[in-house]
């Protein structure tokens, strides 16, 4: 079958930089599902994306689809066929209906049932024809975080200027949005100009002849190459944010790397917030010396060629001034006000509408963080961790902070080590907010630890405790980023001791005593379990543990992260054991017969079968076991206690009748089983392991 490349190019006004990656992934994901249900064979997919532009290059199309063959199944014959063997009104029908005769139809048996079946053949169309109309369709279904209207009635993520649609030479003239799409696309806003394109194959180099440089990776690595090349040059080293990088790749469409300088003066503020300037306000990168220590250079990335570079360096030196006038200003007002006073301030500062001020948190933090530390005995200085928790946010009160919010923390240690506070209590303001997203780093310190599984408990449970969640897409508060941030320093080897459910309890209990709860606080409390359980089963999904299993830990105690974790590594490394199927049976039946005891207490005197007294025996092995398993803190030997039951729970199941009418022998078995049970279960819920058939 014959076949083309197939380019479509989507025009746009300036994209913003954050919106480019998932626009144009939807757009040859959407294109080549498209082709693919349209029986429209086609080859490789690539994608090409500029701030003007986005686009999508499909190789190998084919020219026509493929035919299609369909068998539909109509009446059953006792239907379709008249008593003397001619043709029923039914079966005519079903022939009309899908332009046949009824000579055209078969029969065909079908479990036991003969019935009337067509076979359809339906001819494939050209793919001219299909891509006028279906690209339309395929334009308006994407999707994006936010839109923008224009011709009263369109909506994309901003407004759209021109389309090209070519199928190989052949130009398709789809129409969208009242443009007709041609073979004329437009280079560089300023140093390129319209050109008419010839073929798919010709669309990159085209571009570059009009300074644009459609494929994002050469962007990327032209801009690093060039970054290189200053460092070469001026024996510089420049730190590249991998974020930074991927947002100016995006800013411009023929990048050239240029640097500027700034005034040393103002490195006597801390670098973090010079590097903030740069990057947030200018998306400049910094420049550091071979030791690392900051120096008065930025590197910029201009959006055109190298002509006149100087006077555009001396350009962004003058903005870049200013901002950092207002940086010094900034940082040197704050270290006028003392801590104490900002610390006042955030009585002021509203938290959330139910929930009262910032300030009215750092009390429940601070207790928090005490109750943790007590409870997983943990070497702490009690006067240094009240310090810590008492100035955790006086920094956002500054102005530095509330210029720039990501620096909180950051600022807040500089601050008070100014002030003369104790380092390890600067270290802990600053280490209380970590990590901030996924993979960040994690407290190193117990004091940052504790404040920072405090204030992020207490955002957590105060939310659910006035009744909000994240519901589907929606976390306004990020919730699931600060549950997240629990479990990775849980997970971290300094704060495996701490409870998981002790520290759910304590920050509900300075919620319920504060009369901040709006749900009752059982309900809060088991929310907020299941909740970390989910985090818990990304955590394990990413490490590829069967998804089974991760019922099965999470159907058990969710106290310890880290022990959860290993328990479900044991569990794997068993599922290669014929005896581990055995297992799980054994403990799922006792299970689910423990399900009807009561409360009645195992009475040994009321066993009346040698097989009781095994069991009632084994139980008590395993349960010493385990408890030499527990001081070890070794989930591997929890679980070969656990097996210790395994023969004499077979054996009890082969000679003991359970629910028997004496209603004290019925109760007496079922207590048995019931602490047999809560065994078991304190290691996982093993009714959810699955065996293949």
């Amino acid at each position: 079958m014959s076949e083309r490349d197939l380019l479509l190019e989507i025009g746009c006004e300036e994209v913003p930089a954050r919106f480019i990656d998932g626009a144009v992934q939807q757009l040859g994901d959407k294109l080549s599902a498209w082709l693919t249900e349209n029986r429209i064979q086609h080859g490789a997919v690539k994608t090409y994306a500029t701030p003007r532009r986005l686009t999508v290059l499909i190789h190998a199309v084919a020219e026509k689809q493929a035919d299609k063959e369909e068998e539909v199944r109509g009446p059953a014959a006792r239907i379709a066929k008249t008593p003397d063997g001619g043709w029923s009104k039914a079966a005519e029908g079903f022939a009309r209906k899908n332009g046949l005769t009824v000579d055209q139809l078969t029969l065909k048996e079908v479990k036991g049932e003969t019935y009337v079946f067509a076979q359809l053949h339906q001819p494939g169309e050209e793919t001219v024809a299909q891509l006028l109309k279906g690209l339309p369709e395929v334009i308006s279904s994407l999707h994006f975080p936010k839109t923008m209207r224009w011709n009263d009635r369109t909506r994309f993520i901003r407004p759209v200027r021109w389309l090209v649609c070519l199928f190989g030479e052949e130009v398709v003239p789809v129409e969208w949005a009242g443009l007709k799409a041609g073979n004329l696309t437009r280079g560089h806003r300023f140093l390129g100009q319209e050109i008419a394109l010839s073929t798919p194959e010709r669309y990159v180099e085209d571009l570059r002849g009009q300074y644009v440089l459609a494929d994002v990776e050469e962007r990327r690595n032209l801009i690093l190459s060039q970054l290189r090349q200053l460092e070469e040059t001026h024996n510089w080293k420049i730190p590249v944010d991998e974020g930074l990088l991927d947002e100016v790749t995006h800013l411009v469409e023929y990048p050239t790397a240029f640097y500027g300088t700034f005034s040393a003066e103002y490195l006597a503020v801390p670098r973090e917030v010079l590097i903030t300037t740069m990057r947030e306000h200018q998306r400049y990168f910094p420049v550091e010396d071979r030791s690392g220590q900051l120096l008065p250079f930025f590197v910029a990335v201009r959006n055109g060629d190298s002509n006149g570079l100087e006077n555009v360096a001396k350009g962004n030196e003058k903005v870049l001034r200013a901002r950092l006038a207002d940086a010094r200003f900034f940082y040197d007002e704050d270290l006028k006000l003392p801590i104490e006073e900002a610390n006042a301030k955030l009585a002021n500062i509203v938290y959330q509408e139910e929930l009262g001020s910032v300030g009215d948190r750092i009390g429940r933090i601070g207790e928090v963080a005490r109750i943790l530390a007590e409870q997983g005995g943990l070497p702490v200085d009690r006067s240094k961790l009240d310090r810590a928790a008492a100035i955790c946010k006086f920094d956002l009160a500054t102005q530095m902070v509330g210029e720039f919010p990501e620096l909180e923390g950051i600022m807040g240690s500089h601050y008070a080590l100014a002030h003369g506070e104790d380092a390890e209590v600067a270290k802990a303001i600053h280490e209380h907010y970590l990590p901030r997203f996924s993979g960040d780093d994690v407290p190193q310190h117990l004091l940052g630890g504790l404040i920072g599984l405090a204030d992020k408990m207490d955002a957590i449970a105060a939310s659910f405790g006035i009744g909000i969640q994240p519901t589907g897409s929606q976390d306004p508060y990020g919730l699931r980023r600060k549950a997240a941030g629990i479990v990775q320093i849980l997970l971290s080897p300094s704060f495996q001791s701490l409870s998981l459910t002790a520290l759910i309890k304590a920050a509900v209990d300075q919620l319920a005593q504060a009369g901040l709860l709006k749900v009752e606080r059982l309900e809060v409390e088991r929310d907020l379990l299941q909740f970390f359980a989910l985090r818990l089963k990304a955590v394990m999904q990413e490490m590829e543990i069967r998804y089974d299993v991760i019922e099965a830990v999470l159907g058990g105690e969710l106290s310890y992260p880290a022990f959860i974790i290993r328990k479900a590594q044991v569990l794997m490394d068993q599922l290669d054991r014929d005896a581990f199927k055995l297992e799980v049976e054994g403990f799922t039946r006792v299970a689910n017969l423990a399900a009807k005891a009561d409360d009645t207490a195992v009475t040994a005197d009321l066993f009346a079968d040698p097989a009781e007294h095994s069991l009632y025996e084994a139980l008590n092995r395993a349960k010493t076991e385990w408890e030499r398993a527990k001081e070890n803190d070794d989930p591997s030997a929890l679980y070969h206690a656990l097996i210790i039951m395994v023969p004499e729970i077979h054996q009890y199941f082969d000679q003991v009748m359970v629910m028997v009418d004496d209603e004290t022998v019925r109760k007496n078995r079922l207590a048995l089983l019931r602490e047999i049970t809560s065994l078991t279960s304190a290691f996982a819920a093993f009714e959810h392991v699955v065996f293949p058939s």
